[in-house]
């Protein structure tokens, strides 16, 4: 790899896989992660809100849980850029993430206190996201050369 390349290939990082035009796939599933990134920001501002103006059971939870909220919108920030570079490692992150998600989703649909909107708010997205993650298209634009 030269120092002007990028690439082993010679290719620039930003064309690698797909030469030169992301696919549309490629782009939905990084919206998708993008507003994923966005509502966890949302909900870590919100975390240190109620943390501001509400007195917490336990200090030291409330600052774990708006720690964990600010790291995975951080985290998923990076896999929306990962995503727009086409790199290869965001696969898996992106599964595991979504996995996740579809398990807050369901347990958003049971139980006493059950909001089944949010659920399917969750879940939708997440299945979406999966799918688009496997497709031969983004498996194409992110497949390393």
């Amino acid at each position: 790899m030269s120092e002007t390349s990028g690439t082993p290939d010679g290719n620039p990082p930003e064309t690698r896989g797909w030469q030169g035009r992301r696919p549309p796939a490629l782009l939905a599933l990084a919206a998708i992660v993008a507003l994923e990134a966005a509502a966890m920001a949302a909900i870590a501002v919100w975390l240190i809100v109620e943390l501001l103006v509400d007195t917490p059971q336990s200090l030291a939870s409330a600052i774990a849980l708006v720690v964990l909220a600010a790291g995975a919108a951080a985290f998923l920030v990076a896999v929306v850029i990962g995503a727009l570079r086409g790199s290869g490692w965001i696969r898996g992150a992106i599964i595991t993430w979504q996995v996740v998600q579809i398990a807050v989703g369901i347990g958003a649909l049971q139980g006493t206190l059950a909001r089944p909107d949010i659920g399917w708010l969750i879940i939708v997205p997440s299945v979406v996201a999966i799918l688009l993650t496997i497709s031969p298209t983004v498996s194409r634009a992110l497949a390393r050369d």
